[in-house]
């Protein structure tokens, strides 16, 4: 989550429903009326109500969960395969489906693409300026994935990768940032670039081939053990600065 906004005299709670993904204001305001709102856990009927920001918390009937008030939204979300991280997909269901529909009334999007079968740790945000720090090249946010292979391999391949490879259409060579051989069918490697299919595509052009791609981390943000595949959670400042950005 991100820093609280500070306390308004115009923070009623029908446009803090409405902020944070609920509907509309009209809709907000039936809701209000109707006792199906608490805020730190007491039922308010008045949508004019108005309320500090700061550590809000609200539940929602209809809606699981007690929804923290945020100004920007950031989220961790381990993908499962079989989903696209497009808001218009082609061929598979969109991650965005997994969220609640007040997030998705939020607009939130993927902080950069996994591909339909890679897995792992994933964010999402409405925060755009965010989204642009941590997928610009300039900025070259470190990623660390876990392959299994499909061939068996020795420390030549992670030497390879280290080194540099020439990949399709590409003019120089790439390498990864880091690579260690966690067995003869997996390897861990860390890449700041996030071209198309880079952690595949590399392996390849070494001469081996992946048969699952997982992210484990971005930075120093790292895939919870306990959050299960399709799962998500709220994601604080602190956390967000593991990531590296930090949150106004």
């Amino acid at each position: 989550m991100s820093k609280k906004s500070k306390p308004n005299k115009n923070n009623t709670l029908e446009r803090v429903l409405h902020s944070q993904g609920f509907g509309a204001r009209k809709l907000c305001r039936n809701l209000i009326r109707s006792g199906s709102v608490s805020v730190n856990g007491i039922v308010c009927e008045d949508p004019d109500q108005a309320f500090e920001t700061d550590n809000l918390q609200l539940e929602v009937d209809g809606y699981e969960g007690v929804w923290p008030y945020c100004e920007n939204a950031y989220l961790l979300l381990n993908k499962p395969a079989g989903y696209e991280c497009s808001r218009a997909p082609k061929h598979h269901p969109s991650i965005l489906s997994l969220l609640p529909d007040p997030l998705r009334e939020r607009d939130v999007q993927p902080v950069g693409r996994l591909d339909v079968e890679t897995t792992g740790l994933l964010l999402l945000t409405d925060d755009g300026q965010c989204i642009h720090v941590l997928t610009s090249p300039k900025h070259a946010v470190p990623k660390v994935y876990r392959a299994e292979l499909a061939e068996t391999a020795d420390q030549s391949l992670c030497d390879k990768l280290l080194s540099g490879v020439l990949l399709k259409d590409e003019a120089e060579t790439i390498a990864a940032d880091a690579c260690v051989l966690l067995n003869p069918n997996a390897l861990e490697m860390i890449i700041s670039q996030g071209k198309y299919h880079q952690v595949r595509r590399m392996i390849a052009a070494a001469g081996n081939h992946v048969q699952s791609l997982e992210r484990v981390a971005i930075g120093e943000l790292t895939l919870p053990a306990d959050l299960a595949p399709g799962n998500w959670q709220w994601l604080d400042a602190t956390q967000m600065r593991l990531a590296g950005w930090t949150p106004k």
